[in-house]
């Protein structure tokens, strides 16, 4: 199937239905389907050309859903999933080859892991073999100690939502992320600022935009809508989210690359379908 044109990337979203297995350990479990026609119809209504799915935590890491909505739009989505550390051998080409280009360790909450075990440092080779990356979602205060041991096996890295922010955008975690740039292998998703602003969004949102661009510049900084905003749907919707960007980061050159050059390289889409129309 050809590719379409890339006008846009969101580089983080969720669809998922009701009935499917929940993980016994989850911090939410919604009452509402995210379907995979909603989301395209949204990407379809904003510009948007194609989108990256992300594992919900809520499924643990039966990835067959996410999966079955790759195979359903090859050339729009790629996938980012959940695996247990001894997932085996052939279990991670069979998902490159349904378009995975990552792995997510979403442990907002929850105890550290312990990173450093023989079964994580196994699996962040083969992620690395692969060349996919690590998504990691953690409280800023975290993030130094979560992210060297995947940092020190040689993988790309990727933050989650600004790097979530305790605070105003000078907390401790959040220098230590502007000072770890200069490492050329960490990119950063600017998404979900309502996560870990919700007094001041626009404010907080804008000044950290500001930082992380200034640090990363924007050939690793990427946008995701965060849809279906699950636990924040009475203060989010994918318009607004839409429209978030230009307000973080007003120049039009930088936020072209921040929605297509940037994601389409990291997550592997054809980079000669790039197109000059928004």
């Amino acid at each position: 199937m050809p590719s379409a044109p890339i006008t846009a990337i969101d580089s983080h979203a969720h669809v998922f239905a009701r009935g499917l297995p929940l993980a016994a350990t989850r911090r939410h479990a919604p009452d509402y389907e995210a379907t995979l026609a909603e989301y395209l119809a949204l990407l379809d209504a904003h510009g948007v050309s194609h989108g990256v799915l992300v594992q919900p935590s809520f499924l643990g890491t039966d990835n067959g859903f996410l999966i079955d909505a790759l195979r359903a739009a090859p050339a729009r989505l790629r996938g980012v999933a959940v695996v247990d550390p001894l997932v085996d051998d052939a279990t991670l080409p069979a998902m490159a080859e349904a378009g995975i280009v990552g792995i997510r360790l979403n442990i907002v909450g929850m105890p550290l892991p312990d990173f450093a075990r023989p079964d994580w440092q196994r699996l962040f080779a083969r992620v690395n073999a692969l060349g996919w990356h690590v998504e990691l979602h953690r409280e800023s205060r975290d993030l130094a100690l979560a992210a060297r041991p995947v940092l020190d096996a040689g993988c790309a890295l990727v933050v989650d939502h600004f790097g979530r922010p305790a605070s105003a955008p000078d907390d401790e975690g959040f220098a230590w992320l502007l000072r770890a740039a200069d490492r050329g292998r960490i990119w950063v998703k600017l998404s979900a600022a309502y996560r870990n602003w919700p007094a001041a969004t626009d404010a907080c949102a804008h000044a950290a935009a500001q930082a992380l661009l200034k640090a990363f510049g924007p050939d690793r900084l990427m946008w995701g809508s965060d849809w279906p905003h699950t636990q924040h749907r009475e203060i989010a919707d994918y318009t607004t989210a839409h429209a978030a960007l230009a307000g973080w980061v007003p120049d039009a050159a930088v936020c072209r690359r921040i929605l297509v050059d940037t994601p389409a390289r990291l997550f592997k889409f054809k980079t000669g379908d790039i197109t000059d129309d928004q």
